[in-house]
């Protein structure tokens, strides 16, 4: 049995060698789930004590869908490449870096993945319904409902684009999107759209590496039904 959480029970960044800044700790709204889904009972109570933001999630395409991170990282990145770059990352990521158009993209991307979460019959809250769930936002929209999210202020942009924000919330989380996408028909223009302009900023063909698809997840060959019964 394998599990996963679609995120972290809180939000921190590392400060210096050894020293953190916890921004945020989750009292609820963490979903885990576990592979095959018969384990996730076992699970979460094994962890519940120690994580008890943990909620059972109906299987794993319910956390990995819910994931927010592919939603918003790669946005807010990219619309903000310029600063990004001539600062260092010397600037507040989501109160200086969300303004209403980067909002509009967030959403944009947002709405494609809820209609894959619906096409796979999936439960999958929006990004500002779960952050509000959670406690990072007070604000059930995409632009202010970030900048001024008391869960995260304060937390500054990376120095660099070749990140994490753009490396695996496109490479790993986007493409998985997009390749689960076409196999249920929704189209994801959008998605596609930033995948291509990441590939283009890092110089890498993130589709072509294919770092976490259908394929290397052994899901291929499978119709729509088999994958959303796993």
């Amino acid at each position: 049995m394998v599990g996963e959480s679609h995120t972290l029970p809180y939000a921190v960044r590392v400060t210096q060698p050894g020293v953190i800044n916890v921004f945020l700790k989750l009292a609820t709204g963490v979903f885990l789930a576990a592979v095959p889904r018969a384990g996730t009972d076992r699970l979460y109570e094994l962890v519940k004590d120690v994580w008890p933001a943990v909620e059972k999630a109906e299987s794993v395409f319910q956390t990995t869908l819910q994931n927010g991170n592919p939603v918003i990282h790669p946005a807010v990145t990219l619309l903000n490449a310029a600063l990004l770059e001539r600062t260092g990352g010397g600037f507040l990521f989501y109160e200086e870096g969300v303004t209403e158009s980067v909002g509009r993209l967030i959403e944009a991307v947002d709405d494609e993945r809820l209609a894959i979460a619906a096409a796979l019959g999936v439960p999958v809250l929006s990004e500002p319904a779960i952050g509000m769930k959670q406690g990072y936002m007070l604000e059930h929209n995409y632009s202010t409902g970030y900048s001024t999210a008391p869960g995260f202020l304060g937390i500054t942009a990376q120095s660099q684009l070749d990140h994490r924000y753009l490396t695996e919330d496109v490479g790993w989380s986007l493409i998985l999107f997009t390749d689960l996408a076409a196999k249920l028909g929704v189209l994801t223009p959008v998605m596609d759209s930033v995948i291509q302009i990441t590939s283009v900023v890092l110089g890498r063909d993130l589709r072509g590496e294919g770092l976490r698809t259908l394929a290397t997840l052994g899901l291929d060959g499978l119709s729509a039904e088999e994958i959303a019964a796993l």
